[in-house]
């Protein structure tokens, strides 16, 4: 009788112990497949096949299996209870530390730093009269651009604070997950989907970047946080907040403006005193948010027409041309167990027939309908995606296997991130604008002069690079752009790079005379090492003699920019 009761108590143990075991053999098994099938992925950023051209397999998958292995540490990981939120904070702020000083690879980068710059220099006064005019908006809202602009103006034009403040937006974005969970369901699942963040390696390398797309998560994710709280416990402190906070995702990017259709959704779904009194406060919300939103739209009425069109007539069809397929997105820069748990969560709620899964399940289903095929722009709508796939992982019954395979993802995440992602970015072309501009900050000239010449494989108009020099450096930069590079003849209108010959060269980059003065250091942006310098950009060369040369160039992207350094003899 004894033996037998032994035997059952060990029973779910050694079951236990031979699932976690599975789970390991998997999450070892998962990243070397990838790495065999890599020709699968065709992101346009960190495509696997670009990614880890120059990895040394062996020691990559040896520290991976040494962090799998510490990974199982987690097995038995309590909650750490109320300090549960402040340890997801700091450790996912740890890891995008690990981040900063990546050049800028996206040349979208440079609309953003001119908005924020023109609010630097002309303050805000300026750049609420001038968004869309004089201060060049594309399609971009102005929110973003605004809050980096503060940081300039308050602080100083430095990178540093950009990155330190895009870094804690994404921690208090982790924090929001963590949040949204717990008050939807419980501690754990919403643990682990702010950890679950940090699967996507993807997302990681993002995270110092000088664009609007992580700003954008945060603000979503703490308008929906807002929303259940205002929805769930009423008050009107509440609700005007959510009011705000909706009002902030709307002027952040416009796809928050189709995630808002989530807000009906959670006013039918979730807890609170009757249907009648969450449906009036929602309508409280919708009624207050929309009025401010309307308001904001009346003061730039012809700039968000302009805009609007845009969207609808080029970037809406032209998402489905720059698209990258489901394996590269779900697979490799998502971490599968993610992709699989997200899943697993649509039968998990359909068996317990939850209606609060509506919440986290829509915004992904709308941009999935919607057939958005790129990760860049699903960003916003990650920490609901990480939501989904802690709410699958609630299909495994034990604790401790539920952890390994959270945990696991995580790990390998992070590894890839850190070891392919990043020494990847790092021998990207766009380094060299990082190099100079460090390289300038240590000479005596204080003015400095860049010339840019002709992309011969690009569709890239090379003037855009300015601005991204500019960021990297504290010289007054001027742009001489008396030789304006010719556009490409075919294809432009509908490119996704066509932004760049709109672009205009601001003020601020004001073009010195004909005879350079002897105190300027002179910039040359080109496309390939040795590329001729016109006729015109000699002639004011004369008297000056080659310093240095930046021309890292270990990239497959089309669009090069190779600096060459001039100083006066």
């Amino acid at each position: 009788m004894g033996a037998r009761s032994n035997q059952h108590a060990h029973g779910p143990s050694l079951a236990r112990q031979g699932e976690q075991l599975l789970v390991l053999l998997l999450a070892m098994g998962v990243v070397p497949a990838l790495f065999v099938f890599r020709a699968l992925d065709n992101n346009s950023l960190t495509r696997w096949g670009w990614v880890f051209a120059q990895v040394n397999p062996l020691p990559f998958f040896a520290i991976l299996m040494g962090s799998l292995l510490a990974a199982c540490g987690a097995v038995r990981l309590r909650l750490p209870g109320a300090r549960g939120g402040l340890c997801l904070f700091l450790f996912s702020y740890g890891i995008g530390a690990c981040f900063w000083g990546l050049p800028e690879v996206n040349v979208d980068v440079s609309r953003y730093f001119t908005q924020a710059k023109s609010l630097e220099l002309y303050g805000i006064g300026y750049f609420l009269r001038g968004w869309g005019d004089d201060i060049q908006a594309w399609t971009d809202l102005p929110l973003v651009p605004f809050l980096y602009g503060l940081i300039f103006r308050f602080l100083g034009e430095s990178r540093i604070y950009i990155e330190a403040f895009t870094t804690l937006l994404f921690s208090l974005t982790v924090l929001l997950t963590y949040w949204i969970g717990k008050s939807l369901w419980h501690e754990e699942l919403g643990f682990w989907a702010g950890a679950l963040l940090l699967g996507i390696p993807y997302l990681i390398t993002q995270v110092p970047s000088m664009l609007v797309d992580v700003p954008t998560m945060f603000f979503l994710t703490l308008a929906t946080f807002a929303l259940l709280r205002a929805i769930e416990q009423g008050g009107l402190h509440r609700l005007i907040l959510a009011s705000a906070t909706l009002l902030l995702a709307f002027l952040s990017k416009y796809s928050a403006w189709l995630m808002s259709s989530v807000l009906p959704l959670i006013a039918l779904v979730q807890r609170g005193r009757g249907a009648g009194g969450r449906l009036g406060r929602a309508g409280v919300i919708a009624l207050i948010s929309g009025q401010l939103l309307v308001a904001c739209i009346a003061l730039k009425f012809e700039i968000f027409c302009q805009q609007l069109a845009l969207l609808l007539g080029y970037q809406a069809p032209g998402l489905r041309r720059w698209g990258e397929s489901p394996a590269s997105t779900f697979l490799f820069q998502i971490h599968p167990f993610l992709s699989g748990a997200a899943l697993l969560s649509i039968w998990v709620a359909a068996t317990r027939r939850d209606p609060r899964y509506l919440i986290i399940a829509w915004p992904v289903l709308l941009l999935l309908l919607l057939q958005v095929q790129r990760i860049r722009y699903m960003i916003p709508v990650l920490p609901m995606f990480t939501l989904m796939a802690s709410y699958g992982l609630q299909a495994i019954n034990a604790r401790e296997v539920r952890n390994l395979v959270a945990s696991s993802a995580v790990a390998s995440s992070i590894l890839i991130a850190l070891y392919g992602y990043l020494p990847f970015l790092e021998r990207t072309s766009a380094s060299n604008l990082r190099q100079a501009g460090q390289y300038l900050d240590g000479l005596r000239e204080e003015q400095v002069v860049a010339f840019t010449l002709e992309q011969r494989v690009s569709e890239v108009n090379p003037a855009i690079s300015v601005p991204i020099l500019d960021l990297f450096t504290k010289k007054s930069l001027s742009h001489d752009s008396h030789s304006p590079c010719p556009p490409p003849k075919e294809g432009l209108e509908n490119s996704p790079l066509r932004f760049t010959w709109e672009y205009r060269v601001p003020g601020y980059y004001s073009v010195l005379a004909d005879d350079l003065p002897e105190d300027v250091a002179v910039v040359v942006i080109s496309n390939e090492v040795g590329q001729a310098l016109p006729q015109r950009i000699e002639n004011k060369l004369r008297g000056f003699g080659l310093a240095r040369v930046f021309a890292v160039d270990e990239d497959p992207f089309r669009y090069k920019t190779l600096v060459r350094l001039y100083r006066h003899l």
